[in-house]
């Protein structure tokens, strides 16, 4: 550390992935900067300017020919950091003064833990702790009692809108899984993790605040696309580790969900629905995201 608190050189480096984020990329990077924690800014083709303002905010900038998603973005910005430690932040997280110093504090408390995140406060005041993961059936938590911690605690699941690991390890575990395009990219890595010996950490005194769906602006078919993306990475993490995968019962009701929706002329349901029966058939016929996307 500095003798003002702030992030030593070598220490930590901050990915950030963007798609039409301009709208919240300058409060996110002049947190990070607060803390002296330099930024890799890796752009998804944004049509609003995000690279251009990375750039004269003074983030490293690496511009992706075509949108890679969300965990194979961070993949190459990780690839491409030199820091002993790395941290991914979704850019409409804004993390509070000193949040990634007590991330590193608890770095060195904790030297069998594998993943830290900050505690992350939502607009309505709720700070988010999920007490389960679907693929963590290790930790078992049936009811998905909700009891949140008050002080650093382990935890089955940390968000990747916010966590830090050491880069060594991320790239020994391979990264992001890079099929996945859009979700569930976090819970397979703490799953890695976790299947390596490593604890998750959730630390209480580093504090982030999320701004959630701020990362990009809204686009039509945006809540199809997405539900199909969730629907079918759903289905490729639980066939990876062995998992019951969502069959034709899913797709029929959610079939039948977005034409109700779609008679009541309720278009946001009826795409939620509709992506999701889509993307769950998808998935059952053998087709792969990045195909979808165009990435093959």
């Amino acid at each position: 550390m500095t003798a003002h608190g702030q992030i030593g050189p070598g220490l930590l480096e901050a990915v950030v992935v963007t798609h039409d984020s301009a709208g919240v990329l300058s409060t996110c990077l002049a947190a990070l900067s607060h803390d002296g924690v330099a930024a890799i800014v890796v752009d998804n083709t944004s049509r609003d300017g995000s690279a251009d303002l990375a750039r004269r905010l003074g983030a490293r900038v690496i511009c992706n020919a075509r949108n890679e998603g969300y965990g194979r973005g961070n993949n190459r910005g990780i690839a491409d950091a030199t820091t002993d430690y790395v941290l991914v932040a979704n850019p409409d997280v804004v993390l509070d003064r000193g949040a990634a110093t007590e991330l590193l504090a608890a770095a060195s408390r904790y030297p069998d833990a594998g993943l830290f995140a900050p505690r992350i406060v939502e607009p309505s005041g709720r700070f988010f702790f999920q007490p389960r993961s679907l693929l963590a059936p290790y930790l078992s938590n049936p009811s998905g009692r909700l009891a949140l911690p008050e002080g650093d605690a382990c935890a089955p699941f940390l968000s990747g809108a916010c966590l830090m690991i050491r880069r060594e390890l991320f790239l020994r575990l391979g990264g992001f899984d890079p099929d996945i395009f859009l979700f569930y990219e976090d819970d397979d890595l703490c799953r890695r993790v976790a299947d390596a010996g490593y604890a998750l950490v959730h630390v209480h005194a580093a504090v982030a605040h999320h701004v959630r769906g701020g990362s990009s602006t809204a686009a039509p078919g945006r809540v199809f696309n997405a539900r199909w993306h969730l629907a079918w990475s759903r289905g490729h993490v639980c066939r990876k580790y062995g998992l019951p995968v969502p069959g034709w019962g899913t797709i029929v009701t959610n079939a039948l969900q977005a034409a109700g929706f779609a008679l009541l002329l309720d278009r946001h349901r009826a795409e939620r629905h509709a992506g999701v029966s889509a993307g769950t058939l998808a998935f059952r016929r053998g087709r792969t995201a990045l195909g979808r996307q165009g990435l093959m």
